[in-house]
């Protein structure tokens, strides 16, 4: 994770404050996330597998292809991403810096496009529609301050 503290693009021609993620995630979730993101690599995205979804994003230096396992649901053309680990982690820098990401989830892939950094204020109606209330409460217990925004590029040939 990247500790650059100068102001990240975010929404429209504004700038947004880096966030960082919470204490809880630093401390008791980042060491979890690096030894079980090989193993959740596997299994997340697919059809019976809910709980996670397999983004892979373009690194914005190597240009390399890179996984993430995030929890992203999607509602009509758009995606919503928690930022567990703020904005600043470099999977959420590379998906803006390329403009988009691919994710799979519940065993459907999407292409995705237009990142957009948004506020929990700001997101709140797309995250009411995303996800159930157990999620929802979630996300202050785990200092999720910001979401990513992304519309779904084919969302038009979708079902």
């Amino acid at each position: 994770m990247s500790t650059n503290h100068s102001p990240i693009d975010g929404v429209g021609a504004g700038l947004l404050e880096p966030v960082r993620p919470s204490w809880l995630v630093r401390v008791v979730m980042r060491p979890m996330t690096k030894a079980l993101n090989p193993v959740m690599a596997t299994v997340a995205g697919s059809r019976h597998f809910g709980g996670a979804a397999r983004l892979t994003h373009t690194g914005r230096r190597s240009g390399r292809s890179y996984v993430a396992i995030v929890g992203a649901h999607v509602t009509g053309d758009t995606a919503v991403i928690p930022l567990t680990f703020g904005n600043t982690s470099d999977w959420a820098r590379n998906v803006r810096a390329a403009g988009g990401c691919s994710v799979r989830l519940n065993g459907t892939d999407y292409s995705l496009t237009q990142p957009e950094f948004r506020s929990a204020a700001d997101a709140r109606p797309l995250v009411r529609a995303a996800f159930n209330p157990v999620f929802r409460a979630a996300f202050p217990m785990l200092g999720i301050r910001q979401f990513l925004v992304l519309r779904v590029a084919d969302a038009e040939s979708r079902p």
